[in-house]
């Protein structure tokens, strides 16, 4: 790869039978392009969770995917109501799915730590009442 890919996903935030397509699509866009297996499911389960929270949180939004072959950068960006407290959003079982989420086996709040434990890099920018743009980097070598 001379020139690195990008991919774009919008994830619809209101169909929740279709979460977890773009980080389908990415597991297979790597796997084609022969990325090691630990990079292709760490760079996936961070992709699924940050596109769950999507749906679960922000009504959708967007996934920018740039893979170089030294690192795979992924953006996530919606415009829901924004982390009033990143901090606490980022402890082991804190959530605020409401409970319809909870009931169907989703939101025990391990989304975003799930996401820094799977990452190289993670870094949050959220503004409430504005949205929430998650930024992951995940080295090749």
């Amino acid at each position: 790869m001379s020139e690195p890919i990008r991919l774009v996903f919008d994830v619809d935030g209101t169909d929740f039978s279709a979460a977890g397509n773009a980080s389908m699509e990415l597991k297979k866009e790597l796997r084609s392009l022969g990325f090691p297996r630990d990079v292709v499911r760490r760079t996936s389960i961070a992709m699924y969770e940050g596109e769950i929270n999507m749906v679960i949180h922000a009504g959708g939004g967007q996934a920018i995917i740039e893979i170089s072959p030294e690192e795979i950068s992924v953006t996530l960006a919606d415009h829901g109501p924004g982390i009033p407290d990143v901090s606490l959003a980022m402890q082991e079982g804190y959530s605020t799915a409401p409970e319809e989420i909870r009931e169907i086996g989703f939101g025990a709040g391990m989304g975003l730590p799930n996401m820094k434990k799977n990452s190289d890099e993670m870094r949050i920018e959220s503004v409430v009442g504005t949205g929430t743009t998650v930024y992951m980097k995940f080295r090749v070598a």
